[in-house]
């Protein structure tokens, strides 16, 4: 098989995930409107920092028992904070533009510091 027609078959599966995803999800957001709707009058960010910071506190510890890398826990610890100043400091003292940086920054970071905690603790 030739490496241009993995990267088709790589691409088609990865387009039917994409439809099949929202497909799936469509009628999930639809359904979910009106309990979100209770967001729109807060600040999202800050509200998600309630699920976001246990869930990779957790991920990132459970990880660190398989493979006893502090480097990764530290990243996951700097996103994490780096979120959570864009979430309250940024947002309240320096603007929706800050806000957002640090809160592409530090996802970008967290999400980083997720996948090299996956791949490591499966190793």
């Amino acid at each position: 098989m030739s490496k241009s027609t993995n990267w088709l078959d790589g691409a088609a599966v990865g387009l039917s995930a994409l439809c099949l995803i929202h497909c799936l999800a469509l009628p999930l957001v639809v359904a979910g409107l009106p309990f979100l709707a209770q967001f729109a009058e807060g600040h999202l960010h800050a509200q998600m920092l309630v699920v976001v910071l246990p869930l990779s506190f957790i991920a990132l510890g459970l990880g660190y028992r398989h493979h006893r890398n502090p480097k990764i826990v530290a990243a996951g610890a700097v996103g994490m904070l780096i979120l959570t100043i864009g979430a309250t400091v940024a947002h309240d003292k320096l603007g929706l533009a800050s806000d957002r940086l640090f809160t592409i920054v530090g996802a970008l970071v967290l999400a980083t510091a997720h996948f090299y905690n996956s791949v490591h603790a499966r190793r």
